[in-house]
């Protein structure tokens, strides 16, 4: 299995390596490295967006419908825990601090609700042989750990392992499918280290569409997971010790929380370690 860098910083380094990496920080670091120094390493507040938020919302729900036996999934169950799931995100700060008003507050439950009436259009969650729901799991490659939750890991009619991943967005062009089942990978890659089996399909359910993407993972792909997370982890380390965390900008600096504080923007990262904290406090209670 191929190394991962040593996560030791230069004696004269500010900054100290994470010691893992979940799909999320790989494509954040890759998408701006600034964004994932914020982030990731100084750790700075995030504030929450209503697409995230619906997404966890929608997540928590189907989770609520897989608890029960498989021949109560019924529609009805399926409105119970999307009403359970709205319920509870009502005190969550990820619900309480998007501020939103009675207007905004109906459209998001209908959006919610509408997601999760589509996954029963995708498939019969009755016939799901379900044996894990939103599992965490974590596995080394050398120095550094990869971690992850799968939203659900089941058994098809042979036995075989299915990883299945719900999105709540868009399903991506043809171009960008293949990105969007690295993170797949990279679960395919933790079960096959910690139960020892190759899931035999990773799937991506795309509940705003009613896609389903699904690839078959393979040595190769995980060969590939490993190899790239290790270059990416190993630019992270360089980065790191060399205080260089450049900008990218792309269409993602239009959601990000830490704008202010980014050249790109003539803001000043130096700043963000404690600007941030009282900005978005604010931001938050305003």
């Amino acid at each position: 299995m191929t190394e991962a860098p040593e996560s030791a910083p230069a004696a004269d380094s500010p900054w100290t390596a994470p010691t893992s990496l979940s799909p999320s920080r790989v494509e954040s670091f890759l998408s701006c490295p600034l964004a994932f120094r914020f982030s990731s390493i100084e750790k700075l507040p995030d504030l929450p967006s209503v697409a995230a938020t619906r997404g966890s919302l929608v997540h928590r729900a189907l989770e609520l419908l897989f608890v029960e036996l498989a021949p109560n999934r019924t529609p009805d169950a399926l409105d119970r825990s999307v009403e359970r799931a709205i319920t509870e995100y009502r005190t969550d700060p990820d619900f309480t601090l998007l501020a939103l008003d009675d207007k905004q507050t109906a459209v998001f439950d209908h959006e919610c609700r509408q997601l999760a009436a589509n996954y029963l259009t995708m498939e019969d969650p009755k016939a799901i042989r379900d044996i894990g729901l939103e599992l965490r799991l974590e596995a080394p490659v050398g120095k550094l750990t990869l971690r992850g939750i799968i939203d659900r890991l089941e058994l098809d009619a042979d036995g075989e392992l299915i990883v299945t991943d719900y999105k709540t967005g868009r399903a991506p062009s043809p171009n960008w499918e293949r990105k969007s089942l690295s993170g797949l990978n990279f679960y395919a890659f933790l079960c096959e280290s910690i139960f020892g089996r190759r899931p035999a399909a990773i799937r991506l359910m795309y509940l705003k569409s009613g896609e389903t993407i699904t690839a078959t993972p393979s040595a190769q792909s995980t060969k590939f997971l490993i190899t790239r997370t290790s270059a990416v982890y190993k630019a992270v380390v360089a980065a790191c010790e060399r205080n260089d965390f450049r900008p990218r900008q792309s269409a993602l600096c239009n959601y990000c929380s830490y704008q202010q504080w980014c050249p790109e923007f003539g803001g000043n990262p130096s700043l963000a370690a404690t600007e941030a904290p009282v900005v978005l406090g604010q931001a938050a209670l305003a």
